[in-house]
């Protein structure tokens, strides 16, 4: 008689301990490629939280107690693991999240090993300043730790967004909650775990898996959290944002994007769309700066679509771990299902798919990377935010319909201008309303560069030293001289 094996099961971080949850309740969690159950995965609780945000609060005391160059000399030693068990954490993220191997190895790992070696040297310098107010009075600025930190991690990149928050408040000498993705929990629970060995102190760092809707919301309401910092989508941010008001926690927030990809007809076509198919592509389509409105100018429309058609048709789509595979499956069934009702009311609207729209295969939740032709800007397709491998192609008339159509949604995070005309690129990237433009080029991204947008695409920056100003709270200090 044969036997199922036995999942793995992932308790709770918690104060330097793995903890089962107060309930006893675990989810399973499932591998995108194959449907199959992959581990249980504790479900906490407020209580859970309670427990976590009491060892961040004690654990404050010791974290900033030390030099920041011990801070920073542990946050190197943290990268360092990071770097010798990249290979587990990439296995780890491609499984429980359905990305290639051959992308983790290039742009997550890599991001996130660069991100923490980046605020590790910003560990001791983060200063104030001598401020001469006026004769007879010394005053000067010391920045200090915002606090404890409640971290609201994404699905679609868990490491690397997931590290955009942490090592940044630990630099700051704050302490955190990390809450990951309840679907992508496995490489916190990891990452936590190498914090500890780097030397971090107990309940510097702590993780606590579960659904937003408990675990998340307990953390915005929650009396001893002093900032929530979290990326997801607008809605939810949304409601961060009215339940952090009630007890005036600071936030930062990184949400949807529906970044358009402007083409002039002066542009290299050929260097357009390649790079325009990897900003709509990459990912399966799951990235808040997704290019998913390519503008093409009249003249090239009909050539960018074909081009792009062409490229999307080429994609491999298949086992994350199958060295030639260049797209893997959406993280879950429920987002697949999202993505292919999108496909149908593009569809029902008018737009043309040239290609693509269908599920690849019976298991796994593998969607054909799609291009739209044909689509208005008013369609829903063209704009709200699909988070999957759909590319609308929308035609303008010259540089003012251009800017208006990428400037006609609620978001704000991203954007892209090709052209060979060099006083152009400047005049539109200065009116298009994005965080981030890209100039002859699409979709790169550095911890040293200010990242975030407004409207329905957030509210802050992450990344540089606008991280630091997230993590620290001022403090003007006046000393008078004469009595």
């Amino acid at each position: 008689m044969s036997t199922q094996p036995q999942l793995p099961r992932h308790d709770l971080l918690i104060d330097g301990k793995r903890l089962p949850p107060g309930t006893g309740e675990y989810s399973t969690d499932i591998n995108p490629a194959t449907e199959l159950p992959i581990a249980l995965v504790a479900q906490g609780s407020a209580a859970d939280v309670d427990l976590a945000v009491s060892a961040a609060r004690a654990a404050l005391k010791v974290w900033c107690g030390l030099r920041a160059a011990e801070r920073g000399r542990i946050l190197y030693r943290f990268a360092d693991l990071l770097e010798a068990n990249q290979e587990e954490l990439t296995a780890l993220e491609s499984l429980d999240a359905g990305k290639p191997l051959a992308a983790v190895r290039r742009q997550d790992m890599p991001a996130v090993i660069d991100t923490v070696r980046y605020y590790a040297g910003w560990a001791d310098k983060i200063n104030g300043q001598v401020v001469p107010t006026r004769p007879g009075a010394l005053t000067y600025t010391v920045r200090e730790p915002v606090g404890v930190v409640a971290a609201i991690v994404p699905w679609n990149f868990p490491l690397m967004i997931g590290m955009w928050k942490i090592a940044p408040a630990l630099a700051c000498g704050c302490t955190l909650i990390v809450k990951p993705a309840e679907i992508t929990p496995l490489t916190a629970l990891r990452v936590g775990e190498l914090a500890l060995q780097a030397g971090l102190p107990p309940g510097v760092l702590n993780i606590v898996t579960g659904k937003g809707s408990v675990v998340g919301n307990a953390l915005v309401a929650h009396p001893g959290i002093d900032k929530v910092t979290f990326t997801g989508s607008p809605g939810v941010g949304r409601g961060i944002m009215q339940g952090a008001a009630a007890n005036f926690k600071r936030i930062t927030l990184e949400l949807g994007g529906k970044s358009a990809n402007l083409i002039f007809a002066d542009a290299n076509v050929d260097a357009a769309v390649r790079a325009a198919a990897s900003g709509i592509f990459f990912n399966a389509g799951q990235v808040c700066s997704a290019g998913s409105r390519i503008l093409a100018q009249r003249e090239v429309y009909d050539e960018v679509v074909e081009k792009l058609a062409a490229r999307a048709a080429s994609i491999r789509v298949g086992d994350p771990a199958a060295p030639d595979t260049t797209m893997g499956p959406l993280v879950s069934s429920t987002q697949m299902k999202t993505v292919l009702d999108y496909v149908e009311i593009g569809k029902r609207e008018g737009a043309i798919a040239v290609t693509g729209g269908e599920r690849v295969g019976g298991k796994g939740y593998y969607v054909q990377p799609t291009v739209f032709a044909n689509v208005g800007h008013e369609m829903r397709v063209s704009q709200e935010e699909i988070f999957g491998p759909v590319a609308s192609v929308i035609r303008f008339e010259d540089e003012a319909d251009a800017v208006r159509i990428a400037n006609g949604t609620a978001f704000s995070l991203a954007a892209g201008v090709w052209s060979a005309d060099i006083g152009r690129v400047h005049q539109v990237a200065a009116e298009l309303k994005a965080g981030t433009v890209w100039i002859n080029t699409y979709g790169h991204t550095d911890v040293r560069l200010p990242w975030g947008g407004a409207g329905d695409s957030g509210l802050g920056r992450e990344h540089g030293d606008a991280a630091i100003d997230n993590f620290t709270e001022p403090k003007a200090i006046w000393l008078s001289l004469r009595q």
